[in-house]
């Protein structure tokens, strides 16, 4: 035995008040976008109308491909109009939040009274027949004052009594947070339903970013949920305006938002909450449709850049640039990606030295790849030599 000069029983003692470091990601399948509908539009066929609605501009706009109108070398577009034609037709939505918040404006509490029960019972009959999206639920009004808390939280009690249960893919959209005790109380009031519900915090004012005591907030707010909290979601124009940046300038691409989502980044990273990047106003519609989808391309293509796998869309035009985007990013990485993947496992050697926790990204991005149809399970097969069991082990660096 090796001679040594500390005490075994003083070093467990000394170090016996650390707890073990936890690193949590995001459990399960994260969507690529959540698709905003005022809740006086959902009806039952809005995730059809939103598919049949994208694919109509495709058809008009880009019949044959996207290398020109996204700037696409010809060998990517033409893989990428093909598997964006199969997603709208197959999974259009992935994410749909049913919004009694900004997008449905003001109406009477009867209005919404009927409205709030009216969806539910449009969401029970998706559950029903098998057609609901992968993940949905509403977005409700923010606590800033007594009248909207009250109403926010009578639109919620309403929807779920006429909704009946929390199926897992439900979640609640928290809007304008601005402080801890929001969070706490709105966790305490989602305790009063005796359900298993979650929510996800929109981080839309600089007091979610920075507390008045100058302490990054999200941390507190995410504690403060007590496990509730699965989604940190990033909105635009009411961040960029509380900064006091003028119309002109209030877009994804500022660096006030940059500042925004790197907090957003830091404070998430290791606690399993998910990250959301937020919406653009520029809508493929009109004499713009081109315009429009190349602002929609570009900024969804940035912010996975940057790190943010999920964004809001406003209109369904927006699904066929939000898929050809996810799809060319992954498309455009696969062979790199897998080649770097595959040094990592046969340990083989070569000019870059992965770390663990490199190919734990790699193999969670080779996942995301398959949850949104960039890729099949055959193809991720023929560039990585990894089966998705593979892949899943690798995620969770077993």
């Amino acid at each position: 035995m090796p001679r040594t000069s500390l005490s075994a029983e003083a070093v467990r003692a000394l170090t016996a008040r650390l707890p073990d470091v936890e690193l949590r990601a995001p459990a399960g399948r994260q969507p690529v976008h959540t698709c905003y509908v005022p809740a006086d539009r959902v009806t039952s066929s809005t995730v059809r109308d939103w598919g049949a609605q994208a694919l109509a501009a495709l058809a008009e706009h880009a019949p044959d491909d996207l290398a020109d109108v996204l700037g696409l070398s010809p060998e990517v577009a033409e893989v990428v109009h093909g598997r964006v034609r199969s997603k709208l037709v197959t999974e259009p939505v992935e994410d749909l939040r049913i919004d009694f918040e900004d997008g449905y404006g003001v109406r009477s509490d009867e209005e919404e009274d009927a409205d709030a029960e009216r969806t539910a019972l449009v969401v029970r009959d998706w559950l029903r027949d098998g057609v609901a999206p992968p993940r949905f639920g509403l977005r409700m009004k923010s606590f800033d004052t007594k009248a909207l808390r009250e109403r926010g939280i009578r639109t919620l009690d309403v929807f779920l009594t006429a909704l009946g249960e929390a199926p897992e893919a439900f979640v609640i959209t928290f809007p304008k947070v601005t402080s801890v005790a929001q969070v706490e109380v709105f966790g305490d009031v989602l305790d009063l339903f005796g359900l298993p519900l979650r929510f996800e915090i929109q981080i839309e004012t600089t007091q979610s970013i920075v507390d008045p005591q100058g302490r990054l907030a999200i941390p507190r707010f995410i504690e403060a949920g007590r496990g509730r909290v699965t989604g940190l979601h990033f909105g635009t124009y009411d961040y960029t305006a509380g900064c006091g940046l003028g119309a002109a300038h209030q877009h994804l691409a500022h660096g006030a938002c940059d500042f925004a989502r790197n907090v957003m980044q830091v404070s998430a990273a290791g606690t399993g909450v998910a990250l959301s990047d937020g919406s653009t106003n520029v809508l493929p519609v009109g004499e713009d449709v081109h315009e429009g989808w190349r602002t929609h391309y570009r900024l969804v293509r940035r912010s996975l850049a940057h790190g943010f796998y999920q964004g809001w869309d406003l209109h369904p035009a927006q699904l066929v640039t939000r898929y050809a985007a996810v799809h060319a990013f992954y498309l455009e990485g696969v062979e790199a990606d897998a080649r770097r993947l595959k040094a990592y496992v046969e340990r083989a050697g070569g000019s870059v030295l992965d770390e663990p926790a490199t190919a734990q990204a790699l193999s969670t991005s080779f996942i995301r790849a398959l949850d949104c149809g960039a890729l099949d399970e055959r193809e991720v097969r023929r560039a990585t030599g990894l089966t998705v069991t593979d892949l899943q082990a690798l995620a969770r660096r077993e």
